[in-house]
């Protein structure tokens, strides 16, 4: 009997074959004796077979439901028996909806994977400005995770606020260091619900590869072209210099006087020039580094040494404080020019300093300090600092000390900053000047 049961198509023909078989007995039971007993008891077992045959209708249709919302639901045990006529038809509905999840699935997993590698940082959020999803990329472009838009200053007011899709450029402090971002806002709807994918992107060295490629190409230009107009001038006064005889007369002996000086200062004023020209040379020609693994406590002690007779005699203590060990890949000697340059403009600043107070009458003047200080930043990024209590720079020139050629020294040249910052760049990194209380704050970040 279970066997039977077992076999729907099976039973439905034989259920079928007797509600035929009673219906024609009825009939002619009806025909030749009319009502009977026997009539009667033939009516009961044909509502009986045909309550049997729409009980199996239920029955299979139940049983296809629950199949079919058992597949919905990712279950794949139930199913039809072998003999069930539906079988063959929900055993390919499960293989394709078998390969489709898995093709979802290796989907989303690639996805994920490329969210998680790529440096693009990715954030999703709801209307309501929820973080929904971000990739390890916003914690290292920004410095912190975050389940809010609020939580990201004005980066989150200008998504938040945005009615369709947004490109911009912002600023972003992360720990003492300024970061150009580009922000790209797209707005999309996903299973129903408004969303806003976010993109952000830094441009800090795109900018400054840009900046330094742009002195580059002008400096070139000015070489060149002032180059070729000094090189004649010099010639030509040292020249008229040569061959004005001693015996040659004047009127006025004042005059005689007055064409010596003028010579001689053009012949000065263009070898002046010159030179000048040369440091032009050198920003435009720097070589790349040649990078090696290196110790960065080695070259400070020789920094050290180097102007010890200086700080000696400006009596300012220079203080090396190493907070980290670690290898990084450097030129040497390009990166020991950067931190001369940058130590000879911290005890310029101290004496500088020094004098300011002692003009001001201060009688308590504080000893010139000088630290070099090796660590690492919140991005894990390495640098040297070159700090000291010096007079510091002034707020509204900070945005120019970078510039080639912008200087405020009397005797300077502008071309330190300029070189070492380039020197950096090409390192990978960067050097940025840090404000503080009290005197200057130089950073070489390397990449």
């Amino acid at each position: 009997m279970n066997n039977i049961k077992n076999q729907p198509l099976l039973l439905l023909s034989m259920t079928l074959v007797a509600l035929l078989v009673c219906i024609m007995l009825l009939t002619g039971m009806y025909i030749s004796r009319g009502i009977s007993p026997a009539w009667l008891l033939l009516v009961i077992v044909t509502v009986s077979l045909t309550g049997s045959l729409f009980t199996l209708f239920k029955r299979q249709d139940k049983q296809l439901l629950q199949v079919i919302r058992a597949l919905a639901n990712g279950d794949n045990t139930l199913g039809f028996s072998a003999q069930h006529p539906m079988r063959q038809h929900i055993e390919q509905v499960k293989q394709q909806m078998q390969a489709a999840r898995f093709d979802a699935e290796q989907q989303s997993e690639f996805l994920k994977a490329l969210l998680v590698h790529v440096d693009l940082a990715v954030i999703v959020c709801d209307a309501q400005g929820n973080i929904i999803e971000s990739n390890p990329a916003v914690a290292r472009l920004l410095g912190k995770s975050a389940a809010h838009l609020i939580e990201l200053s004005h980066i989150g007011t200008m998504i938040s606020t945005a009615q369709k899709n947004l490109k911009s450029t912002v600023q972003w402090l992360y720990g003492e260091q300024l970061d150009t971002l580009t922000l790209r806002v797209s707005i999309a709807e996903i299973q129903g619900q408004e969303r806003k994918i976010v993109t952000l992107q830094s441009i800090h060295d795109m900018l400054l590869n840009k900046e330094q490629q742009a002195y580059k190409r002008l400096t070139r230009v000015l070489t060149h072209e002032v180059a070729n107009t000094i090189t004649p001038l010099a010639s030509i006064a040292q020249t008229c210099q040569g061959l004005m005889p001693k015996e040659l007369s004047f009127i006025d002996q004042e005059n005689k006087q007055d064409l010596n000086l003028a010579l001689s200062t053009l012949a000065s004023r263009t070898q002046y020039l010159g030179e000048f020209i040369a440091s032009f040379r050198q920003i435009s020609s720097l070589p790349m580094p040649n990078l090696a693994p290196t110790q960065l406590t080695a070259i400070l002690e020789r920094i050290q040494i180097l102007h010890l007779q200086q700080l000696t005699e400006h009596k300012i203590t220079l203080t090396i404080d190493i907070q980290s060990q670690q290898l990084v890949m450097l030129d040497s000697g390009q990166i020991e020019q950067v931190l001369i340059n940058l130590v000879k403009n911290a005890i310029e600043a101290v004496q500088l300093h020094v004098s300011q107070q002692t003009s001001l009458g201060v009688s308590d003047i504080a000893q010139g300090q000088i630290t070099l200080t090796v660590a690492q930043n919140n991005a894990q990024q390495l640098y040297v600092e070159v700090a000291d209590n010096g007079a510091g720079i002034a707020k509204h020139v900070v945005e120019m000390i970078f510039v080639p050629f912008f200087t405020t020294k009397q005797q300077g040249s502008g071309i330190g900053l300029s070189l070492s910052r380039q020197i950096m760049v090409n390192h990978g990194g960067d050097l940025v000047y840090l404000s503080r209380g009290q005197g200057g704050c130089f950073r070489c970040i390397f990449g």
